[in-house]
C-alpha cells in the first residue's frame, strides 16, 4: 500500500486566538499530521509564541495577501498530501483521516474538498452562509469551472497536483481568492472530489457586517477578471469537455461513493 505523509498549511495574519484553537484541534486528530506549517503574513500579535508553544513550523511571508501566504506554505510542505485550513477552521477529530482516505483511493492529480458549518453570528447569518454563500459557491462556480471548486477553509490535494499548477497560481495580488484561483488553474487531467461529509467548522465573521461582506464581493469580481484574462471560461470548459469525450480523466478512474456532480 502506498505510504502517505500529510502536511497541513494554515495562512494567518494577526489572528492568534483563532490560531491557538485551530492548532489545539489538529493536535487531537485521529490521524496526526506529519507536519503543520503556519504561514505568518507579517503578524504583530503573539502568533510566533503560539506556534512555538504548539511545536509547529512557522514560516514568514512579507508579500501581503492570502494568495502569496498560502502558496508559500504549499511550496514549503513536504507531505505527499497537503491539507489546507484557515485559522478560524474547526476540523473534527477525523478530518485528516477522512481526507487521506479519499485521496489514497484517488489518482495523483486530485484534490478533495467539503463544506463548512458556520459558527458565531446569529442563526440567520449561519444559515445564509451555509446555504446561500457556500451553496452558490459550489453550484454556480462549479458549473462555471466544469468541476467542483476547492473551498479554502477545507480542502486537501495530492502533491503532484500542486507541483503541476504552482508556477501559474497568482501570488502578487492580495485581492484574489486563492481557493478560486487554484480551482481555475487546474488542467483538464486534474480533478476535484466534493465530499459533503468532509466538514469543518467555519467562522461566520465574514458576514458579520456589510463592509466585510462587500469586501468578499469585491475580491470575487477581481478574481474573475484575473482568471478570465488568463484563460477565457468557454475555452476552459471546452478543453475539459474534449478530454472527457476522449477518455475518462485519470484523476477519476471510478466514481467513489462520496462523489457528487462532477
Amino acid at each position: 500500500m502506498e505510504v502517505h505523509t500529510v502536511s497541513v498549511v494554515i495562512p494567518t495574519r494577526n489572528d492568534g486566538a483563532q490560531l491557538r484553537t485551530c492548532l489545539a484541534l489538529l493536535a487531537r486528530q485521529t490521524r496526526p499530521a506529519d507536519e503543520i506549517i503556519v504561514v505568518d503574513n507579517a503578524s504583530s500579535d503573539d502568533t510566533a509564541a503560539i506556534c512555538a508553544a504548539a511545536g509547529v513550523k512557522r514560516i514568514t511571508v512579507d508579500l501581503p495577501g492570502i494568495p502569496a501566504t498560502a502558496a508559500a506554505g504549499f511550496d514549503a510542505a513536504t507531505g505527499s498530501i497537503i491539507a489546507r485550513l484557515d485559522t478560524d477552521s474547526r476540523p473534527p477529530r477525523d478530518w485528516l483521516e477522512h481526507a487521506e482516505r479519499i485521496l489514497r483511493a484517488a489518482a495523483p492529480l486530485t484534490a478533495v474538498t467539503g463544506p463548512g458549518d458556520f459558527y458565531g453570528g446569529n442563526a440567520l447569518v449561519r444559515w445564509a452562509g451555509r446555504h446561500v454563500f457556500l451553496g452558490a459557491y459550489f453550484t454556480v462556480i462549479g458549473f462555471l469551472l466544469g468541476h467542483p471548486p476547492v473551498y479554502g477553509s477545507n480542502f486537501a490535494l495530492r502533491r503532484e497536483l500542486w507541483e503541476g499548477i504552482s508556477s501559474s497560481v497568482v501570488r502578487d495580488n492580495a485581492l484574489v481568492h486563492d481557493d478560486l484561483d487554484i480551482s481555475y488553474r487546474l488542467r483538464p487531467a486534474m480533478g476535484v472530489l466534493y465530499d459533503p461529509t468532509l466538514k469543518v467548522g467555519v467562522s461566520a465573521r465574514p458576514f458579520a457586517s456589510w463592509a466585510s461582506f462587500r469586501r468578499r464581493i469585491v475580491t470575487s469580481v477581481v478574481t474573475f477578471r484575473v482568471e478570465f484574462r488568463h484563460e477565457p471560461p468557454l475555452r476552459r470548459r471546452l478543453d475539459r469537455f474534449r478530454r472527457r469525450r476522449g477518455h475518462r480523466s485519470p484523476a477519476t478512474p471510478a466514481r467513489p461513493p462520496w462523489h457528487r456532480g462532477r
